[in-house]
């Protein structure tokens, strides 16, 4: 059992309160909890993916605003982000994270006095258009009729339903001010699109890759893995100078993309070669023929360890295409690459080839479970 003393630093702040153990600090699951991890114990992020982190700005009033390109804006509340479009004739929010929240009206304000008469759900999940509600009930709201099937099915007063909805790809038009939109199949989610302004070469391509950073646990939590790897070709036949993408701190540029692709396909090629070099028998034959020789869930538990482990390693220690390993490229590799090679390795095993399957005679050469 760890010491929580070890991973929960006590000091008094400036006010005299000390910063004690919280009462929903548990850490004495043992082998059926989650571990902690100490600071020091990962490399020092890179500096170039702080972004809006330590700014200023962001520091007093919660957010950070930048104009891409010609009334296009890029809002960033250090975790997460969002875009809005000034068109002369009104704003057109895309997505409303409600960690941001009313600080992006105050951010739209900054800028112009426009109101708000466009909404743009990227998709429905409640992380980047949970403050849809805020800009009040007479916005039209647009949005991939997947998006607006889900929150008819699973109501959310802060996520109203969406008034307009297209099925392949649209163009909204707001005084001559014009986002491209297309749904190009289901990727992190279902219904979740680019939106794309072609005069100003922005793009938003939301929970694809996080720019300066490694995708957040799990493949950024997406449901169709082959379909997020197919997004980040697909986010480069676009022609954009800057990307938003949701998280973390950063707007992105084609480079950010090609690195993103670079650090996925990497993970893709480690888990292929380690599904076909760990073998479930060697920890199967640890059960015995005792009390234990039905825990088969124990030993899969160790065979995806093994197989992740030696992903997390491979990838971790190879040398990338500029010299640098993975953790000094991208912030938080070495803290989240563990969890993205785990969701890798389960994705390949349900959406992609197993190269064939058992037959009587045994099974075919590159097969695995």
């Amino acid at each position: 059992m760890s010491n929580p003393k070890d991973h929960h630093h006590h000091h008094a702040h400036p006010n005299g309160v000390c910063d004690c153990i919280p009462k929903w600090y548990v850490d004495n699951l043992g082998q059926v909890g989650l571990p902690y991890s100490k600071i020091e114990d990962y490399a020092v992020p890179p500096e170039e993916s702080y972004g809006s982190l330590f700014m200023p700005d962001r520091l007093k009033k919660g957010y950070h605003i930048e104009e891409l390109r010609d009334g296009v804006y890029w809002v960033s509340g250090g975790w997460y982000d969002c875009m809005f479009v000034c068109t002369g004739n009104g704003v057109i929010a895309v997505d409303a994270p409600p960690s941001l929240g009313e600080r992006l009206l105050d951010a739209i304000a900054s800028v112009t006095d426009e109101p708000v008469t466009h909404m743009v759900y990227s998709h429905w999940h409640a992380d980047h258009v949970g403050a849809a509600s805020m800009f009040g009930p007479n916005i039209k709201r647009v949005a991939h009729e997947k998006t607006a099937e889900l929150l008819t099915r699973f109501p959310d007063k802060d996520r109203p339903v969406p008034t307009e909805t297209f099925s392949k790809d649209a163009t909204l038009d707001v005084n001559g001010v014009k986002l491209e939109l297309s749904y190009k199949g289901q990727n992190h989610s279902e219904g979740n699109i680019f939106i794309y302004a072609p005069k100003q070469k922005a793009l938003a391509a939301i929970d694809i890759l996080a720019p300066g950073w490694v995708a957040f646990k799990d493949c950024d939590s997406s449901e169709n893995i082959s379909g997020w790897i197919e997004a980040h070709d697909q986010i480069l036949e676009y022609d954009f100078d800057a990307i938003v993408c949701g998280h973390v701190s950063r707007y992105g540029t084609r480079e950010d993309v090609l690195t993103a692709r670079e650090y996925t396909h990497d993970i893709i090629r480690f888990s292929r070669e380690a599904l076909l070099a760990v073998d479930l028998e060697y920890f199967v034959k640890d059960l015995g023929n005792g009390p234990y020789k039905g825990a088969f869930r124990a030993a899969e538990e160790n065979y995806f360890s093994a197989i992740t482990n030696l992903v997390t390693r491979n990838v971790l220690e190879v040398t990338t295409s500029n010299g640098q390993r993975w953790a000094e490229r991208l912030n938080g590799a070495d803290v989240m690459t563990k969890n993205n090679a785990y969701t890798m390795i389960q994705k390949i095993r349900l959406e992609q080839s197993h190269n064939g399957y058992v037959t009587r005679e045994g099974h075919p050469e590159g097969f695995f479970l």
